[in-house]
């Protein structure tokens, strides 16, 4: 059993998908991520309970806001992330379990247009706004 005084050792325990959910959203947004979105998978998809995606104005602004991500996951839940795509860093699939993120540069993200492909029936992805300053 991993000493839990370690942050290093990875989390075996559950984590709380809101909680994880929330703080991928307002690291991405820290970040100025541009047009994210959040797809809610719960009881329709096994893979997740979320889908976030969103893009960046470059490829070094989704390589950044990929390794901070997964940095800020580590810290708070002690959980390793899996991360696919960043030395090219065009599109960057950051596995949390219970929460897929998708980066991308815009106009990779319009050529595989995740959303539509996603969406089901006539819902539309949630955009995800942060709270205004001082809210």
């Amino acid at each position: 059993m991993a000493d839990p005084r370690s942050k290093s050792a990875p989390s075996t325990g559950p984590v709380d998908v809101d909680a994880l959910h929330a703080l991928i959203t307002k690291s991405l947004d820290d970040d100025q991520a541009v047009e994210m979105i959040s797809i809610p998978l719960a009881g329709k998809s096994s893979i997740a309970d979320h889908m976030v995606i969103a893009s960046g104005r470059s490829s070094r602004q989704v390589a950044s806001m990929a390794a901070k991500l997964a940095e800020r996951i580590k810290a708070e839940f002690g959980k390793l992330v899996r991360v696919e795509g960043l030395p090219t860093a065009d599109w960057v699939l950051i596995d949390a379990d219970d929460v897929i993120v998708h980066l991308f540069r815009p106009e990779v993200r319009s050529f595989y247009n995740l959303e539509r492909m996603w969406a089901f029936g006539d819902e539309s992805p949630a955009p995800v706004t942060a709270a205004a300053p001082g809210v």
